[in-house]
């Protein structure tokens, strides 16, 4: 039989597709169909959308994180001074591009960048939108560690996030890791709700409510939103 050639000690080493990537390729590849699906539940949508649009005001700069294929930002941007959505997905981003165009909102842009690494710098966004994609990162105190410098003293962490140590074990420990390993899931984080207000509360933000919006059975999603402390809260010993 024919030798296996050698490898040429300056060869460059094998290395594996990074996680970034892999979680791109995923995305990438489902996303026309992301984009196609209907809202699984609209009046649950609405409701969050109306309490989001109450915390906005037209002075802010607003983040959001993890956007998709834009629906949402499309929604809130008009509320703000001005709305910069990113995804790790550029095929999400191309689709989301191609909604603002066909229905232009001055004050909205995207962008291709990922959650898990710095998307701003430091003290740059009044707020930060996260909806469904806080149990998606690689590491959820890495994230939110990196939310919290990026928004100003004062600022806002909005989102709502599936909780997935709610839900039926049977989905968590069977039926979840079957449909990663055939490529059918994406790397899904799994905690209960109360872990994430403390992972928040870890990275220094103060919790401002905790909500569930959903209208059809228990809801495992939860809407948290917190707060940056101010400078001038964490002087005073008399602020709240």
């Amino acid at each position: 039989p024919t030798p296996l050639p050698m490898l040429s000690p300056r060869a460059a080493p094998l290395t594996e597709v990074p996680p970034c990537a892999r979680k791109a390729r995923f995305w990438d590849r489902i996303a026309a169909q992301y984009a196609a699906d209907p809202i699984a539940d609209p009046a649950g949508y609405e409701t969050t959308l109306r309490r989001v649009q109450g915390l906005l005001s037209a002075d802010q700069q607003v983040l959001e994180i993890g956007c998709g294929t834009g629906t949402t930002a499309l929604r809130l941007a008009r509320f703000t001074r001005r709305l910069l959505a990113t995804d790790l997905s550029a095929e999400m981003i191309a689709i989301a591009r191609r909604k603002l165009r066909a229905e232009p909102v001055p004050q909205l842009s995207f962008a291709v960048a990922d959650a898990d690494t710095a998307v701003a710098g430091q003290g740059e966004y009044d707020v930060l939108l996260a909806f469904n994609v806080l149990h998606l990162v690689a590491d959820l105190d890495h994230a939110l560690a990196l939310a919290a410098q990026t928004l100003r003293p004062g600022g806002l962490l909005i989102s709502k996030t599936a909780c997935l140590a709610e839900m039926n074990p049977l989905i968590r420990y069977l039926a979840l890791p079957v449909m990663r390993a055939i490529g059918k899931a994406p790397h899904v984080l799994c905690f209960a709700a109360a872990a994430l207000q403390s992972a928040m509360v870890r990275q220094g933000l103060e919790i401002v409510s905790v909500e569930r919006h959903g209208t059809r059975g228990r809801d495992f999603r939860v809407f948290i939103v917190a707060r940056k402390p101010s400078l001038m809260g964490r002087e005073s010993p008399a602020s709240p």
